[in-house]
């Protein structure tokens, strides 16, 4: 298949403060852009888009294609069974929200530290492959969020898992806390092939520092920065398909223009990339993904990843000059219909399912002393 891959994750919404509030009707226009140029893969989940995803998969993409035309992945998550008869629940309702009769992907969904215990504990991999075995699943595998020494023990035990799926990055190649290159590796060592996620970071890398910016825009002018992003994990050999969380028509336009003949990264390019990565990461604040994953069990209803996005915008400006940017007013609008940074009651749940592993608590801290002073 074509290496990229349209994620339901961050679809165009008609009320941007609502999550579930797709933008139906411009999302079958990127579906059928999408097909058109002969791309296949579609990638959802239970929680993507306020829980909307999955429906919207099948009003956007199932009843309008023959099953045949497209592949459709989705997961069980830990934070959605807690017995046996859970994970049948949950599939069959996931079955019966996208209307997919089965699905080509299907993954046991974060895997981390944290919740790989849960996964064993209710068999969830013996249960998988029995799904494939009646015909409801056609490939079976992973989405990893851990280090890679637990990456390795999982492969070693459970070869029947077919791919995997690992958060990768030019920004998180390095990264000693997400260890990009070091998952990949493990997963090339175990022959599984890769699907990527966060090619982009919940889109850091489509905004970056200027002097960044210069840098690929003096190596290519007519590339966009979230190009050099996505190109950059298609790149990698072992890499089966990159997801993309593309949240209008001209997103979806732009990574077809580069990815329907796709042409891979020179070495000059990926020490082009190293070197912004290197930029980047000197100047981030919250390696905050926008994955927001933190918000639906937050008692206050705190719109953390919107926080942290105003944050990490004005952490890059020069606050010893401008003393005030529109990111004051744009908080302050915020809490009218949300929960202030201040208001954290500290309960951890944010914590528990972040997949970057932040310490979410503290950095509202950060947030709050410096919107609300």
């Amino acid at each position: 298949m074509k290496k990229l891959g349209f994620g339901l994750m961050r679809m165009p919404l008609t009320d941007p403060n609502n999550d579930a509030a797709v933008d139906i009707e411009q999302v079958r226009q990127m579906v059928d852009r999408f097909i058109e140029e002969g791309f296949t893969y579609f990638d959802t989940a239970i929680m993507y888009n306020g829980f909307a995803s999955q429906r919207v998969a099948k009003a956007a993409l199932v009843d309008r294609y023959p099953r045949d035309r497209f592949t459709l992945a989705t997961k069980l998550h830990s934070g959605f069974f807690n017995s046996l008869e859970d994970r049948d629940r949950v599939f069959n309702d996931q079955l019966e929200q996208t209307g997919a009769g089965y699905f080509d992907y299907y993954l046991l969904h974060g895997i981390e530290a944290g919740s790989y215990p849960k996964y064993e504990q209710f068999d969830c991999f013996s249960w998988l492959l029995d799904k494939k075995a009646q015909g409801l699943v056609k490939h079976a595998g992973f989405s990893f969020h851990g280090a890679p020494q637990l990456l390795d023990e999982i492969l070693t035990k459970h070869p029947e898992m077919e791919f995997v799926q690992l958060q990768i990055n030019y920004l998180d190649w390095e990264s000693e806390w997400i260890q990009s290159r070091a998952c990949y590796e493990t997963a090339v060592k175990h022959g599984k092939p890769v699907v990527v996620m966060e090619p982009v970071k919940g889109g850091t890398l489509a905004k970056l520092p200027p002097e960044a910016e210069a840098l690929l825009k003096r190596a290519n002018p007519e590339a966009s920065l979230p190009s050099w992003a996505i190109r950059f994990a298609a790149s990698l050999e072992n890499v089966m398909v990159v997801l993309s969380g593309m949240s209008n028509v001209a997103q979806m336009e732009d990574n077809l223009s580069y990815m329907a003949d796709f042409v891979p990264l020179t070495g000059e390019e990926i020490a082009l990339v190293e070197k912004v990565a290197g930029i980047v990461n000197g100047r981030i604040a919250v390696p905050c993904t926008g994955c927001s994953y933190c918000t639906e069990g937050c008692p206050m209803q705190i719109p953390i990843p919107k926080y942290f996005s105003l944050y990490n915008e004005d952490m890059r400006e020069d606050l010893a000059q401008k003393g005030w940017t529109v990111n004051f007013s744009n908080y302050e609008n915020l809490t009218a219909r949300f929960g202030k940074a201040s208001d954290c009651v500290a309960c951890g749940q944010c914590e528990g399912v972040c997949p970057q592993h932040l310490p979410i608590i503290a950095r509202l801290k950060d947030v709050a002393a410096h919107y609300e002073r």
